[in-house]
Order: C-alpha cells, then sequence, then structure tokens
C-alpha cells in the first residue's frame, strides 16, 4: 500500500468511465464492441475575469462531456485546448487558435479514430466563438470522412426543459452569473468567486442601442450584435473585451450573484437531454 509520501503529492485525479485520456488498448477495445459513438468538445484557453480560471470553457466543456458518459456509452475524447479568441488576447495567459488549425487537429482526430473503428462523433462546442468553426468542421466530416458528424448543440436542442426562471434584463454572457454558476456545479475548486467584480460596459452606441432587443433575444438583434460585438482589435469595431470591459466580464451582472444550485440545473438539464438523444440515435441505427 502506497502512503501519500511516496507519490506524487500533487496527484488527485480518479479514473473516469470512457474517459480516452484515461483508458487502456483493451478498455477501448473493449468499449468498441458497445459502441462507436465519441463526444469531442473543442473549448479555449482565454480569460475568464479574476475570478475563473484561462481554462475555463475547455474544462467545463470536458467535465460536461464526462458526466454524459457516465450515463451511455460515448467516448470523451479531448484533444485540443486552446480555441479560436482573438478578442481576448490583451489579457494575459489568452491563447488564439487560427479557424484552420483548430479544423485540421480535428480532421486528423476523426481520421484516426475512424481507423479504430468509431464512426459517429458529436462536436460539443463549449466556447461561443468557435460556433462557426464547429458548424463547418461537422460539415467537413460529413462530406470528406467515412463518419458521420453533428452539433452537440443543435442535436440536444429539442430535448432540452424550457427555462422558466426570470431571465436578467441586462447582458449577461462571458464570465457572468450563468457562466460562473456553471463552473461552481462543474469544476468548484477552480472558482474564486470572492475575487468577482461586477464591470461597466463601454460598447459603440449602436450596439448599445441593441442590447434591449438581445436581452429579450430577439433574434435580429442577437444576430446583428454577435455579427460586430467581440472582435479582435484588429477588426477596428471597438468590440475586443478590453475595448468594453476592463474586469473582462461581458456583462452588468454580478458573477457574486452566480449559484451552485444554478449550475446543477442547467448541467442536468443538458444531460438529460443528451441522452434523450443518443438513446434515439442509437434506435436509429438499431432499427436500419
Amino acid at each position: 500500500m502506497k502512503t501519500n509520501a511516496q507519490i506524487n503529492p500533487l496527484w488527485n485525479e480518479k479514473k473516469i468511465k470512457n474517459y480516452l485520456p484515461h483508458m487502456t488498448v483493451p478498455e477501448v477495445d473493449d468499449f468498441l464492441s458497445k459502441s462507436d459513438l465519441v463526444i469531442i468538445p473543442i473549448g479555449a484557453l482565454e480569460q475568464h475575469s479574476s475570478h475563473l480560471p484561462i481554462g475555463t470553457d475547455f474544462i467545463n466543456g470536458v467535465e460536461q462531456c464526462k458526466l454524459i458518459a457516465q450515463e451511455r456509452d460515448i467516448l470523451v475524447a479531448p484533444v485540443l485546448m486552446a480555441g479560436q479568441s482573438p478578442y481576448h488576447m490583451a489579457f494575459a495567459g489568452s491563447i488564439t487558435l487560427s479557424a484552420e488549425t483548430i479544423v485540421q487537429v480535428h480532421m486528423e482526430t476523426v481520421e484516426s479514430l475512424i481507423k479504430h473503428g468509431f464512426k459517429r462523433f458529436v462536436f460539443m462546442n463549449s466556447h461561443g466563438g468557435n460556433r462557426a468553426i464547429t458548424t463547418f468542421l461537422v460539415d467537413q466530416i460529413n462530406q470528406k470522412t467515412a463518419g458521420v458528424a453533428v452539433d452537440f448543440g443543435v442535436a440536444i436542442n429539442p430535448f432540452l426543459k424550457p427555462d422558466i426562471s426570470e431571465a436578467p434584463q441586462v447582458l449577461d454572457r462571458h464570465a457572468g452569473t450563468g457562466e460562473t454558476s456553471d463552473s461552481l456545479y462543474l469544476m468548484p475548486d477552480l472558482v474564486q468567486l470572492e475575487k468577482a467584480t461586477a464591470t461597466k460596459l463601454t460598447l459603440p452606441k449602436h450596439l448599445e442601442n441593441m442590447i434591449p432587443g438581445v436581452v429579450d433575444n430577439d433574434p435580429t438583434a442577437k444576430l446583428l450584435f454577435l455579427s460586430e460585438a467581440l472582435k479582435a482589435e484588429e477588426t477596428g469595431k471597438k468590440t475586443s473585451t478590453i475595448e468594453m470591459t476592463e474586469t473582462g466580464v461581458w456583462g452588468e451582472l454580478n458573477p457574486k450573484e452566480a449559484t451552485v444550485e444554478r449550475g446543477k440545473k442547467n448541467i442536468k438539464n443538458v444531460v438529460q437531454a443528451s441522452v434523450k438523444f443518443i438513446d434515439k440515435w442509437n434506435e436509429s441505427i438499431a432499427s436500419s
């Protein structure tokens, strides 16, 4: 029996079922006898203000995938921590990759997994800036490989339970109360809630005028707002993070208002919706 003095004092990870980095070759072979389904989170390494870690999007994505994989046989295969984050580069520690790099890495990942017998792929985009990349990647896999790929958000949307809680009347997005609540549930030891601070946003006037429509989920307002907001300094749009908020929080609520209860409710909703989608996909394969 090893004592703590005989092993790495920083080691605290436990083996997780269906999590590829923890699995042996025989375990992958055994998995393939039951399922050909893979989920790949696409996250980011970018600033999340002073209270959330730079790896928030990657870690939260992986942790959600792990929870789903405890309910159904789906292989969790993260391969890239960083994503597309040029608008956060004024904050130390942020890393941004080109869309071409992100797509190439994941295309080669899928091609590798196909060689081993995997056929179906779910891409979970856990960073808003990767949305268009994920859509393109899914299409390229379907067009150019023997695999079949779907976008996680699109796939589970029909199975999500409606959120009947009162929505905030101000902008509340990156590193705000929602993301902080999810993080309190998914990675509690990495959240420093006592360091969270509210911010005052500074946006170009025409974008500021769109916020009421964005808050009310008006589709046109959201489309136009997100097409221009949160873009790199080099674009001249005056909407990089540092140009809009000194704290890095893209919202006007104090993240200290986040709660673990809210995060738990949201993530459990995502997991149950994921299970329903996976069951539906498995049923369609079984009946064909």
